[in-house]
């Protein structure tokens, strides 16, 4: 045959997945089989075109671009080769579409595997073999969906990994989640976080995950808070697993947890709080205070900017409510935040009454820990109270007739479930603690005696962290006169009490009554063991 006549062909290949032109050669072997045709043939393979997804539809990238081909090399007359019926589609409607518009470009369709023909025989056995591979297709749909069913009733997760988790070898045979680090550190320290107050808002997980080398980002560096609610929201972290598309409830999973059931539940009880204030979002490391301080003349958050000077630009803050008798008097950094520190560095008490504290918390973790038999036996009740519970609604269910009435019961099911879950954790924490008093209370205790060490962090998460847990409120500052006294967190305030009194032991009762208006005028030096305010 001379060059003049050989036809022209070109090659088709399609797998059903992107996974598959990694993990096997699914396309390359393909298209070698289709090469070798062409070769016996005598065509010349002029294109290549590939496709990695289902077959079930018409519509493909691929697809598309050979129909485009076809239709602008027309004169040609162009044969086009498939390696088996199942690559052209695996739908019996695809493929009829598929097979009109290759025969309007006035192209031809030709397989090693199958000859097709325009009679009536050639046209049945081609149906038919494109409705065997339809029905191959929904078969092997049919049997993962109930192998997948199967393992996700058993506790194992079927479907992506989740950050901080891979997927690994499991004892029992096939793949499990695995623990991935260190994403799954800081993702167990972001939901730690948010559930204990740590972080306010999903705004300031946010930030604390962008900080974090180790997450994966946008092209940009950021994150979206999107993502970070998928994270807060997301069960697997805490050990449970449930698909409500397929009806399968919650259950403990047989992968490793990042959190407790308690940590998951309280992030999802604050998640379905009342909507606070939205924390700003220009916080940086130059105002650590910002959004904290208040003005004190009129009770609004006080703002921050940089301020342009003949030498520079110089970092004040400022209140920018309208109407306040300070509106936009600044105050210099330095002298707010100079005066913050010192008062900070007071609020460090007495190594006696942190000594004091710390023998408290040793005694209540003790008592605790011989309660834990008497804790374990009333949480066992509990469990076979719960599963006679759900046995009589399952039965009612059997009976029942009303939707309603059915929903209204599996509702309940699921809470009684999702009850178990969290009583089983429990029932594991009565057993001996992992960690000891001293090792699970260092960070604590070494807080409390000194706020001012995680506040001279480097880190805006540590100093916010610092901020929220020594005041309970925002601070009021005055232009004029400084910090107004503040309200301290409970376990200061604690401390301050029992310093109080032993002040007090020295001072006879009786002579003269109590002054209301000096007992009240006590500055945080007075807290901590130090000399009254003078009058």
């Amino acid at each position: 045959m001379n060059e003049a006549q050989q036809k022209k062909a070109v090659i088709y290949a399609r797998v059903s997945s992107a996974q598959q032109t990694t993990r096997t050669d699914g396309l390359s072997s393909q298209e070698q089989r289709c090469r070798l045709y062409c070769e016996h043939k005598g065509y010349e393979v002029v294109e290549i075109f590939k496709d990695d997804m289902s077959g079930s539809v018409a519509k493909r990238p691929g697809m598309d671009a050979m129909l485009s081909y076809l239709r602008k090399t027309r004169k040609h007359s162009h044969v086009v080769v498939i390696d088996d019926i199942s690559r052209l589609a695996r739908g019996i409607e695809a493929h009829i579409q598929l097979r009109a518009e290759i025969g309007s470009t006035g192209a031809s369709l030709e397989s090693p595997s199958i000859e097709f023909g325009e009679d009536s025989d050639s046209k049945l056995v081609e149906n038919l073999l494109a409705c065997v591979s339809q029905h191959a297709r929904q078969k092997n749909a049919e049997q993962t969906l109930n192998r997948m069913t199967a393992r996700v009733e058993r506790g194992f997760w079927a479907f992506q990994a989740p950050w901080g988790y891979r997927y690994g070898p499991c004892p029992s045979g096939g793949k499990m989640l695995h623990r991935s680090e260190p994403v799954a550190s800081v993702i167990a320290e972001a939901l730690e976080g948010f559930a204990r107050g740590r972080f306010s808002s999903q705004a300031e997980v946010m930030r604390f995950l962008e900080a974090q080398p180790a997450i994966p980002k946008q092209r940009d560096g950021t994150m979206t808070i999107e993502r970070v609610h998928q994270i807060l929201t997301q069960p697997l972290y805490a050990g449970i697993v449930t698909v409500p598309n397929w009806n399968i409830t919650p259950r403990m999973g047989q992968h490793e947890p990042l959190v407790s059931v308690k940590t998951y539940n309280a992030v999802q009880e604050k998640l379905n709080e009342k909507p606070r204030a939205p924390v700003r979002a220009d916080l940086n490391e130059a105002f650590p205070l910002r959004g904290f301080v208040c003005c004190a003349s009129c009770d609004q958050p006080m703002t921050a900017n940089w301020s342009k000077g003949k030498n520079g630009h110089y970092p004040y803050y400022l209140c920018r409510h309208r109407g306040c008798s300070d509106y936009a008097k600044s105050v210099p950094r330095a002298k707010m935040e100079d005066a913050f520190e010192a008062m900070l560095q007071s609020l460090t008490p007495a190594r006696q009454l942190v000594e004091l504290a710390t023998d408290a918390f040793r005694n209540l973790w003790n008592r605790q820990i011989m309660k834990a038999g008497e804790t374990k036996k009333a949480i066992g009740d509990e469990l076979a109270s719960i599963d006679k519970k759900v046995a009589q609604l399952l039965d009612r269910i059997v009976e029942a007739e009303s939707a309603a009435v059915i929903q209204a019961y599996e509702r309940r099911v699921a809470e009684l479930e999702s009850r178990k879950l969290l009583l089983r954790e429990q029932l594991l924490a009565c057993d001996k603690p992992v960690k000891d008093f001293d090792e699970s209370f260092r960070t604590a205790l070494q807080f409390l005696a000194s706020p001012w060490n995680l506040w001279k962090s480097e880190s805006l998460t540590d100093k916010r962290m610092a901020l929220k847990l020594t005041f309970p409120s925002q601070l009021a500052y005055d232009r004029k006169t400084g910090f107004r006294t503040p309200i301290l967190a409970m376990p200061f305030n604690m401390l301050g009490d029992v310093s109080m009194l032993e002040k007090g032991m020295a001072r006879p009762a009786g002579f003269e009554p109590a002054t209301t208006s000096l007992e009240g005028r006590c500055s945080i030096q007075l807290s901590y063991g130090r000399a009254r305010v003078s009058s």
